[in-house]
């Protein structure tokens, strides 16, 4: 059934539905599967596996350079169904999603030959960029340095999202003069040692834990400035939790209708004999739902918004790219604080519509309410609101988030 039929709205293209049904297949071979992987704590290597198969990795990347060619708008319309089908596997392929990004966003040359091949042939790249405990704020303790002829990366990063499922990791260090880069190094290679002990109580199955780099080869040739990957970066790969939130909001929502639809007990003050008769539970149920659709329409205008930063960027026109980014950022914002409110609602009412047994751990109702608040603490949301606020009143431009660490002061 196309997104018309189920009422989640049109498409962001006519060609959408086409794009769509290549992946549907495999989001529900995905789904069927979610709850079991979230309770065994099992990761989803096999579902990623497939989807690589699929030639998902390789949305944005053009048909003449091997991709599908997806814009924006699709790749975050087909990053809601994903979600539905299991939020775990949208964040473990959020850093790879940016990292993509950032190759569509480069001009035609060797460096991106080189990686429209490896993401068309099916390849794909974690992330490793965060630092804790007394990383500081303005640079990155890991390092590029060199050694015996050749450059080696050393390090540590926690939050390295998907990097145990991927092909490569997108690494942010401080280059060998100092200046922040970005590179990417093999993840079977010598030196790299990932661990899963992510201990979140959310977003279990992404693997977001420790990577370590001991004197790892780095390719001269993958070493790019920090500064010049792409300027809407920041909006981007919030909009991918938004997206995930979304599809949370629609997992809900299929979820609380099939158990509203099978519960046979009421209350003796219910008003109805059945569940499924009651009107104040499909009142919930109908608020859920709502939320679902409101999300998932919110995410698709702001991705209009990157979408018309990606072309100000193509067009070489620095101040329309540097307005339509600074756009792109707001419109995300407004976004977030919405949605997140939104999805966090949802995930708590569900319970109103069902009995205490909905609480049952086979059940993993409370997985939606446990990733959404999770996703919802990336960047936080406090901010988001004055941010907003001081562009409406003040014409203030919106600062980007980039790091996160020990202030100078």
């Amino acid at each position: 059934m196309s997104q018309i039929d189920l009422a989640w709205g049109a498409g962001p293209s006519t060609q959408y539905e086409t794009l769509a049904a290549r992946f549907r297949p495999i989001f529900q071979r995905i789904a069927e599967g979610a709850i079991q992987r979230e309770i065994d704590r099992d990761l989803p290597h096999a579902p990623i596996a497939w989807l690589k198969e699929a030639g998902f990795g390789a949305l944005r990347i053009p048909p003449e350079e091997g991709g599908h060619g997806a814009t924006l708008p699709e790749l975050f319309n087909l990053l809601i169904e994903l979600s539905e089908a299991d939020s775990n596997i949208t964040q473990a392929l959020r850093g790879h999603f940016g990292f993509a990004e950032d190759i569509v966003n480069k001009p035609q040359g060797p460096w991106r030959k080189r990686w429209t091949e490896r993401l068309a042939s099916g390849e794909i790249a974690g992330n490793a960029w965060t630092e804790i405990g007394d990383a500081k704020i303005e640079g990155f303790s890991t390092r590029v340095s060199e050694k015996d002829g050749g450059l080696v990366l050393n390090g540590a990063k926690y939050y390295t999202t998907g990097s145990l499922f991927a092909d490569w990791i997108d690494v942010g260090a401080s280059g060998v003069d100092g200046q922040g880069v970005g590179l990417a190094v093999r993840r079977h290679a010598d030196g790299v040692v990932i661990v899963d002990d992510w201990d979140g109580f959310g977003q279990t199955l992404t693997a977001s834990g420790t990577t370590t780099f001991k004197d790892v080869a780095v390719d001269p040739d993958d070493v790019v400035i920090d500064e010049d990957k792409f300027r809407y970066s920041a909006a981007f790969y919030q909009l991918v939790h938004l997206a995930t939130l979304a599809g949370i909001g629609r997992a809900l929502t299929n979820d609380v209708a099939k158990a509203v639809a099978e519960r046979r007990r009421t209350y003796t003050n219910g008003a109805g004999p059945r569940s499924s008769q009651d009107p104040q539970v499909l009142q919930v149920v109908g608020r859920i739902r709502s939320a679902a659709y409101a999300s998932s329409a919110i995410v698709l205008q702001a991705a209009q918004s990157l979408e018309r930063a990606f072309h100000a960027h193509l067009a070489g026109d620095s101040a329309l790219e540097e307005a339509a980014n600074a756009v792109a950022e707001l419109e995300t914002s407004q976004a977030l604080v919405v949605i997140s409110t939104l999805i966090l609602e949802a995930s708590t009412i569900v319970f109103d519509a069902l009995g205490a047994s909905a609480t049952k751990k086979p059940s993993a109702l409370d997985r939606h309410w446990r990733n959404a608040r999770t996703l919802s603490s990336h960047n936080p949301r406090i901010y988001k609101d004055r941010i907003i606020g001081d562009f409406a009143v003040n014409g203030t431009p919106p600062p980007f988030q980039w790091r996160i660490g020990l202030s100078a002061g």
